[in-house]
Parts: structure tokens; sequence; C-alpha cells
């Protein structure tokens, strides 16, 4: 009996290894497939998105790393039209999310503030609804932040000048208001980045709005 239990053992450890992978690309492959369920796809973009083939990298538009993890998901101008789901906060080494120039709706998911590897989000010219998640603030790789031409509305939370790595921000295009962040790395965003939000305000905008102007959140 001893004999087998320690073979047993051993036989356990020598398998934990190879099944740890096929359990993350489940994982991966789920909430990727759960984004195939919450759109519409006239273009079948998504058509290779086939829950029965266990790893997610052998589907169109996704891009792995080396350890079959997902990092890159490039469905810009894809003709989607339908909601983002929060189950995309769980691919953990996601750095691209390109969902660009789509029709989706609805909220941006709190949940994407997971994605703890992110270096891009592309949202912009959908039709999304609902505020800025403060969660965004926990993407401290993010480089690059483009929301603009979306129905967003709210203020802009200030726990994103935690973001030292922000290099580009687009929230232009919206119906956000309230007054515009100049800490952190905000400091160095011009005009550009928050025009045509009618209810927006503050001396950040060089004197063509008052600080005291415009509708309040």
């Amino acid at each position: 009996m001893a004999i087998y239990t320690f073979s047993f053992f051993h036989l356990l450890l020598a398998i934990l290894p190879l099944m740890v992978p096929h359990a993350t690309a489940n994982l991966e492959g789920d909430a990727l497939f759960a984004l195939r369920r919450a759109v519409k796809d006239p273009g079948l973009k998504l058509q290779s998105w086939d829950p029965t083939l266990v790893d997610p990298c052998t589907w169109f538009h996704v891009t792995c790393d080396s350890d079959n993890r997902i990092t890159r998901l490039d469905l810009g101008n894809a003709k989607l039209s339908g909601r983002l789901v929060p189950e995309l906060g769980k691919l953990e080494r996601l750095q691209y999310l390109e969902l660009y120039m789509n029709e989706l709706v609805g909220p941006i998911p709190k949940e994407l503030g997971n994605l703890k590897s992110l270096l891009s989000l592309d949202l912009y010219h959908n039709n999304l609804t609902g505020s800025i998640p403060s969660s965004l603030s926990k993407l401290s790789n993010l480089k690059f932040l483009r929301l603009n031409g979306n129905r967003l509305s709210g203020r802009i939370p200030r726990e994103l000048t935690k973001l030292g790595s922000l290099k580009i921000l687009d929230v232009s295009n919206n119906d956000l208001c309230g007054t515009i962040p100049t800490a952190g790395s905000f400091s160095k965003f011009t005009e550009e980045s928050y025009m045509n939000n009618s209810r927006l305000e503050g001396p950040e905008l060089m004197g063509f709005v008052r600080y005291d102007a415009g509708g309040s959140c």
C-alpha cells in the first residue's frame, strides 16, 4: 500500500504541470466564448471561435505568447454589435484589447481593471454608455487609453491620474461632465484629449470654458 501511495503521488506530480496550461486555456477560451455569445457577428469574424477546441490560440483574431496565454485580441472594425462581458477581465496576460469601430453598447465592465498586463485599451467609436470605471486605474502598465466617440457620461475618475505609464488619452466626443484632472500623468494631455464633451468644465481647457461654466454632473 505504501508503494502504491508513493507511486500515485509521484504520478500526480508529473501530470499536474501538464494539466495547468489546459485549465488556463479553457478558462481563457470560456472568457472569449462569453464575448461571442454576447455579440452579433454578421461578418462572421468569430466563426472560428469553437468552444470544442481546447486551445483558443488557434482562433482567428487571437494572439498568444509562448505559454499559450492570450496577449492580443484584434477585433477592430469587425461589425460587432452587443455588449462587452465581464469575463474579459480573466485574460491576465492580455496586452492589447482592440475593439474599436464596432457597434458595441452598454457599459465598460469594471472587470477590465483586472487586466494587469494591458498596454492598450481601444474602445473608440462604439456606442458605449455609462461611466468610465475607476477600476481602470489598476492598469499600471497601460500606455494607450482611447475611449473617444462613444456616449460615456459622468466624471473622469481622478484615480486614473495614477497611471504613470499612460502616453495617449482620448475621451473626446462623449458626454462627460465635471472638471478635468490635471495631476500625475494627466498633466501632459492637451485639450484635444477632451474635446466635444459639452458638460466638461475646468481651467485646463485654457480659457475656452470657465471653471464654473457648463452643466453639472
